[in-house]
C-alpha cells in the first residue's frame, strides 16, 4: 500500500514575522504534510509522485509500459518514475516529457521546454519518446484565477487537447490518465474517450488533498485507430 511516511514530528508551526497569515498557513500545511516528507525521504521531486503510485496500484497502467509521455510535467516526479518503470536511459529513451517551465535534467527523459498547445509540439514529443507510447499521463492545469468556473473550462481544455494528442499516438491497449477538476467533465469528452477506450473512469488518489477540486481522468484500453475509424464512418453513415 502507498502509505505516508512515518518522517519527522507533524504540527510544527511557523513564527510569526514578515509573512502574511495565508502565506504561513501555506508554509505550515507545507511543512507538516507527509506526502511532502515522504517525496524527500524517497528522492522525488513532488509529492505528486504519490498520486501517480496511488493510481498505479489500484488501476495498474504502469504494468509492462514501454515508452511514456509526460505533460506538463515540472517539476518532473511522474517523469522519474516512468523513467523507472520503462527502464529508459540515455542511450535509450523512453520517456519525454514536456512543460512550458524549466525542468532539471532527469536521466532516461527526454525533456522539450515549451508550450504543449504549440503547433509542432505532438510531432516533437513523438519523436523525443523515440517509439509508440502505450501510456500518456498529464498533470497540465491552467493557472489558477480565483474563479472555479473559470479555472474548470481552462482546465479542461489542456484536458481535451491531451486526449485527442493520446487518441492519436497511442498503441492498442494503452493508456490515458489526465488531471481534470471537479465541477464536471465534459460529455463530449467523456464520449470520445468511452469511443476509445474500453474503460473511462474518474478517481481521486489519497495524496491528493481533501480540500482539491482535482480528480483525475483515466481512460484504460485504447481500442485502436482502426476502431476509432470505424466509429467514426458508422456515426457519419448514421
Amino acid at each position: 500500500m502507498t502509505k505516508p511516511p512515518i518522517g519527522r514530528k507533524l504540527g510544527q508551526k511557523v513564527k510569526k514575522g514578515k509573512l502574511k497569515a495565508s502565506s504561513r498557513r501555506w508554509l505550515e500545511r507545507h511543512i507538516n504534510d507527509p506526502y511532502v516528507q515522504r517525496a524527500k525521504l524517497e528522492g522525488y521531486r513532488a509529492r505528486a509522485a504519490f498520486k501517480l503510485l496511488e493510481i498505479d496500484e489500484k488501476h495498474h497502467i504502469l504494468d509492462g509500459a514501454r515508452r511514456i509521455i509526460d505533460l506538463g510535467a515540472a517539476p518532473g516526479s511522474w517523469s522519474q518514475i516512468a523513467a523507472k518503470v520503462t527502464n529508459s536511459t540515455d542511450a535509450d529513451p523512453r520517456v519525454a516529457a514536456i512543460d512550458f517551465l524549466e525542468i532539471d535534467p532527469l536521466p532516461g527523459v527526454r525533456i522539450l521546454q515549451m508550450d504543449f498547445l504549440e503547433p509542432d509540439a505532438p510531432e516533437k514529443l513523438i519523436e523525443a519518446v523515440g517509439g509508440t507510447p502505450n501510456l500518456v499521463i498529464s498533470d497540465m492545469a491552467a493557472p489558477t484565477t480565483g474563479h472555479r468556473q473559470t479555472d474548470h473550462i481552462r482546465t479542461m481544455h489542456l484536458c481535451e487537447v491531451a486526449a485527442h494528442f493520446a487518441i492519436e499516438v497511442l498503441a492498442e491497449g494503452g493508456h490515458f490518465l489526465a488531471k481534470t477538476f471537479q465541477g464536471g467533465t465534459e460529455r463530449e469528452l467523456l464520449n470520445l474517450l468511452k469511443q476509445n477506450f474500453k474503460q473511462v473512469i474518474h478517481v481521486k488518489p489519497g495524496a491528493s488533498r481533501a480540500e482539491s477540486v482535482e480528480m483525475f481522468l483515466l481512460a484504460k484500453g485504447f481500442k485502436g485507430r482502426k476502431a476509432r475509424d470505424e466509429a467514426t464512418e458508422a456515426e457519419e453513415e448514421s
